[in-house]
Parts: C-alpha cells; sequence; structure tokens
C-alpha cells in the first residue's frame, strides 16, 4: 500500500490548554532525567511520594482478593461497603467525628480527582474560588481548566501560615463558590488549629460559600490529628478531602474520600459517576485494611518514626544553605526561607541541582508567596538524604 506524506492535521487545541502550564514537576522531571541519562547521579528531594510499603497486611489482602475469579469487575462507583465502613471508622477512630457510611462518606481516585469532581458539583464558568497562596498547584490549574476564576488569599509566615480573616472579609466575595485549605498546610508545614477551622466555618456560613479542606498530613509527624468536621455544624457547609497516599503509604494505588453531609455527597457522586467506574475491588478491600485492621495504627507509628529521622537530616540540609524553617512545622516536608542575598529560590534550586546533583522545589511553584522559600521532601531513604548533605557541605 502506498503512503502519503505524514502531515500533522492542522487541529488546534482547545482554549482552555492556554489557561496552564505543563505541571511543574512533570516538566522539571524531564530535565532531571536528561541529567540522569548523561551520567549524573541526582539525588531528588522534591516528589511528596512516600518511598514506604504499606503494611504487611494491606498488601496480603490485595493479593488475596486478586487471586479471585469473581473480583476483577466493575465495582460500584460509590465504594463497597467494606470501604464505606472503613473510611467511617477511621473518621471516628482519629478524629472522633461520627460520619455515616452509607451517605456522608465517598471514596476517591485520590485527592486529584476530588478536587475535579467537587469544583465541577459547585462550581460553574465564571464563577469565582479562593485559593491559597502559597498552596497546592492543583487548586488553581483544574479551576482554570474548568473556566472558574481563581481569587488568591494571602497566607503569610507572620501569621503562621493561617488565613488573614480580616483580608478575605474585605474581597469581593460575590461570585466565590469555593474555598479551598489545606492544614497540615502544604507546602509550608503551618499546622492545624481548631480556632482555623471555626473560622472557616463561621466564613462559610455567613457567605455562603463551600470551605473544602484537603487533609492528606494529618497523620504525618502531627501529634494531634485534626479535621474541620470536628467543629459543630460543619457538614452543612463544609467538604473534606482525605487520603491514603501519606498516611498509609499507598499514593499509587490512588485512595482518597470526601466526607461531607449526604447532599452534597451525593452531587459529587453524580459527577463521579459519568468519569470512572469505581476502583478495582482489591484495592478497594486492601485500602479497608489498611484504614481498619489489627495493624491499623502501624503506618502512623513506622512513618513517625522514620520522618523524625529524615527530619533531622532535612534541617542539616537547611542549616547548611543558610536557610531558615519553623522546627514546629508538620508534615512531609521541611520549608525553609532563603538568605537575603539571594534573588530567588530558583537560583538556589538550580544551583542545588547542576551543581551538587540535589533536586528540590522552588516555592514559587506553590504561588507568589513563596519565591522566596525552598521545600524539602522527606521521601528519600536516609543514606541519600545524608549523601545529598555531604555534597551540600563539601561543595559550597
Amino acid at each position: 500500500m502506498k503512503m502519503g506524506n505524514n502531515k500533522t492535521l492542522d487541529i488546534k487545541p482547545a482554549q482552555r490548554l492556554d489557561t496552564v502550564q505543563e505541571y511543574y514537576f512533570s516538566r522539571k522531571l524531564k530535565e532531571v532525567a536528561q541529567l540522569v541519562a548523561k551520567g549524573n547521579d541526582i539525588i531528588s528531594l522534591a516528589i511528596g511520594s512516600p518511598d514506604l510499603p504499606p503494611s504487611a497486611n494491606t498488601i496480603a489482602r490485595l493479593c488475596e482478593v486478586a487471586q479471585r475469579e469473581d473480583a476483577h469487575g466493575y465495582q460500584p462507583t460509590k465504594g463497597t461497603p467494606e470501604l464505606l465502613k472503613a473510611m467511617a471508622a477511621y473518621y471516628g477512630r482519629w478524629y472522633g467525628v461520627d460520619v455515616n457510611p452509607q451517605s456522608e462518606v465517598l471514596p476517591l481516585i485520590g485527592s486529584k480527582e476530588g478536587i475535579l469532581h467537587v469544583t465541577l458539583a459547585f462550581a460553574n464558568v465564571g464563577d469565582q474560588v479562593l485559593v491559597p497562596n502559597p498552596g497546592y498547584p492543583t487548586y488553581t490549574s483544574l479551576s482554570k481548566l474548568l473556566g472558574v476564576e481563581v481569587l488568591n488569599y494571602n497566607l503569610r509566615e507572620e501569621n503562621q501560615w493561617q488565613p488573614d480573616f480580616d483580608e478575605l472579609e474585605s474581597m469581593d466575595l460575590s461570585r466565590v463558590k469555593l474555598l479551598w485549605t489545606n492544614y497540615p498546610h502544604m507546602p509550608t508545614g503551618g499546622k492545624p488549629m481548631m480556632k482555623t477551622y471555626e473560622r472557616l466555618v463561621d466564613f462559610a456560613r455567613k457567605h455562603n460559600i463551600v470551605v473544602v479542606n484537603d487533609n492528606p498530613y494529618s497523620l504525618i509527624l502531627n501529634s494531634e490529628p485534626m479535621s474541620i468536621m470536628q467543629v459543630d455544624g460543619a457538614k452543612d457547609c463544609c467538604i473534606e478531602l482525605n487520603s491514603l497516599s501519606k498516611s498509609h503509604n499507598m499514593p499509587g494505588w490512588r485512595v482518597g474520600m470526601c466526607v461531607s453531609n449526604a447532599t452534597w455527597v451525593q452531587w459529587i457522586l453524580k459527577v463521579k459517576s459519568n468519569i470512572d467506574s469505581g476502583t478495582f475491588r482489591g484495592i478497594q478491600l486492601a485500602a479497608a485494611e489498611a484504614l481498619t485492621g489489627n495493624d491499623t495504627a502501624w503506618h502512623t507509628i513506622y512513618n513517625k518514626e522514620v520522618y523524625l529521622r529524615r527530619r533531622t537530616i532535612a534541617e542539616k540540609i537547611m542549616k547548611a544553605l543558610r536557610c531558615t524553617f519553623d522546627p514546629q512545622q508538620t508534615g512531609l516536608f521541611l520549608w525553609g526561607r532563603i538568605p537575603d542575598n539571594m534573588a530567588d529560590a530558583e537560583q538556589l534550586t538550580e544551583q542545588l541541582l547542576h551543581h551538587h546533583g540535589v533536586f528540590v522545589t522552588p516555592g514559587f511553584v506553590f504561588g507568589s508567596n513563596g519565591k522566596r522559600y525552598i521545600r524539602i521532601s522527606l521521601c528519600a531513604k536516609e543514606e541519600r538524604m545524608e549523601e545529598a548533605l555531604q555534597r551540600i557541605v563539601g561543595n559550597k
């Protein structure tokens, strides 16, 4: 068969692609891969992907279910009864919050999916959403892709990375549908505070705005796990996203959840049911095992021991770079302010990557209020973190 000349069709991408860039880590990891291909040994302290395993019982449950002939069909989009009960029990155990497993919790294929589904369920094209600066970039990018306008609200170090409610009250909120919040805060490690949650609930009621708290780090180096759902009446005006990715070392399993009132959960399910067909049964039942099995506290104890050791090394790296940091911060990262004589964080991170072979994250990725900060991930083996420290100390 004679083939014609290959020629790309003159097709234009959807205009929504003009509103976003490729995710920073997607772009930067390509550069890192090129450096590695040239023989460079790059130590990555940038990505928040836990390198620790789930519990042995969690893995065993997955393998057990995968052996069944009847386990491979489509699953209920709203989740198996076992997983729904486990998620509700998780909220009871760690937060003391009563959640109806039949109507007030919905499994998600990770928190990113939840951010998408919540935005689709509540915000129309042209509506506005409040997004923290600094904050998780996906709050911004998914909003833009969906034609929703982003309004940033400031988080600042001098305010312990908590919202400035006077500033929020001074904004034009007439078109705002959602407010995104996230404690323990990523990237800054700002601690959850009950007074902040209480004020967020009051703010939601006063302005008829849905507050969405993204809460995947509450069990990571945090002695007092908190949930916005602990505030009286929070279910009536708030949604909380949670995840097993960080707390149970299951980032690649893609298991998350949202908790809210029955009506809003049903709205989110209506979106979800038109997008996916439910998670593999083995993953759902293994997640239920991780949440409520005999070794359910194993993850928290094991993670704390390992992350504390890694955190100590990360603090030494920050000090070697002459960066300042709050030793009380929580979560999976260490956030530090760069020296005043440096132009911006990217100057430091590029120097670390190309002169020391150490990849850390510049804070501008998370918003303009992060431009003088860097973030070090605790998701690397201790020996690699020690090697990164020695490279920095020995090659100044």
